[in-house]
């Protein structure tokens, strides 16, 4: 699969990028939330003023992950994985949410399309009036590009192993609906169907230099397309959450925390593609 990425006529270029790894690596690493990108036409349907939009940046912006994701890419020792990599805000749309009333996150404002801040806050007319739009011309594209690099890599691979790389913030905010629980330095979101053990204990085997991991604490689930979504086996999922403190003087300032978490991601990629490997081949000796 060449490079893709996704141009709208928006005034921002790509709207997300699809980074080529080694044909032999199962693993895509997703990077949803790393943008701070809001087009001048999505930008005046929101009711903030600048300094608060500039503030709302700061909190819901999952800063540096991508520099993160490729720092990890250039320092494993696995084949190079893929990325996908969100070149739009979450504010945009939010590209791992359900479209539709799945989504648990409308009750807070904060489905697919947000309507309220962090802060519970207004942040776009309720219902939206571009909610449609927005959908067809953002979150649509983006599904079925994370669709086609996953059977991309079961057809190249036998399996594919979906890494979400995220962060989240020391102090809970209040649109959190689980703000209460437990934060600590790595939060590990799975899914009975998509998460073997195996994995988990890699990732927690991989992550222990960043501090305690916990899992679906504060934050829970994995990100799989729908087309494969607790149908697929073949489809591993697995969601990173660092809290921010790990790399980061909050909001946004990265310290040296970033290069150990990268080294850290780049072991687990390692771990994770030959837990990948293995399996297959089993299967093939089955």
């Amino acid at each position: 699969m060449a490079i893709m990425d996704t141009s709208v006529p928006d005034g921002c270029g790509p709207a997300f990028r699809l980074v080529p790894g080694s044909p032999q690596s199962p693993v895509i690493l997703h990077v949803p939330h790393g943008s701070r990108a809001v087009p001048p036409q999505v930008r005046r349907g929101l009711l903030l003023d600048d300094a608060q939009l500039e503030r709302e940046l700061d909190l819901i912006t999952d800063a540096h992950t991508a520099t993160l994701a490729e720092r990890a890419v250039a320092a494993t020792r696995a084949p190079a994985p893929w990325m996908l990599v969100n070149e739009r805000s979450r504010l945009v749309v939010d590209p791992e949410r359900f479209p539709d009333e799945r989504e648990e996150m409308r009750a807070v404002g904060m489905g697919a399309v947000y309507t309220r801040t962090t802060h519970r806050a207004p942040l776009r007319p309720e219902p939206p009036a571009d909610e449609a739009a927005l959908l067809d011309t953002y979150f649509t594209p983006y599904a079925e590009a994370m669709t086609r690099a996953v059977d991309d890599r079961l057809a190249a691979t036998g399996r594919a192993v979906i890494v979400d790389v995220h962060s989240y913030p020391s102090r809970a905010l209040p649109y959190e609906l689980h703000g209460t629980d437990p934060r600590p330095p790595v939060c590990l979101g799975t899914d009975p169907f998509h998460t073997p053990a195996a994995l988990t204990d890699l990732a927690r085997k991989a992550f222990a230099p960043l501090g305690e991991s916990a899992l679906d604490t504060p934050f829970a689930g994995v990100y799989v397309p729908l087309r494969h979504f607790r149908t697929d086996p073949r489809v591993s999922a697995l969601m990173l959450e660092l809290r921010r403190d790990t790399y980061l003087d909050e909001p946004v300032t990265p310290h040296d925390g970033l290069d150990l978490a990268a080294a850290a991601l780049a072991a687990f990629v390692a771990e994770a593609t030959g837990m990948a490997t293995e399996m297959t081949e089993g299967e093939g000796r089955g």
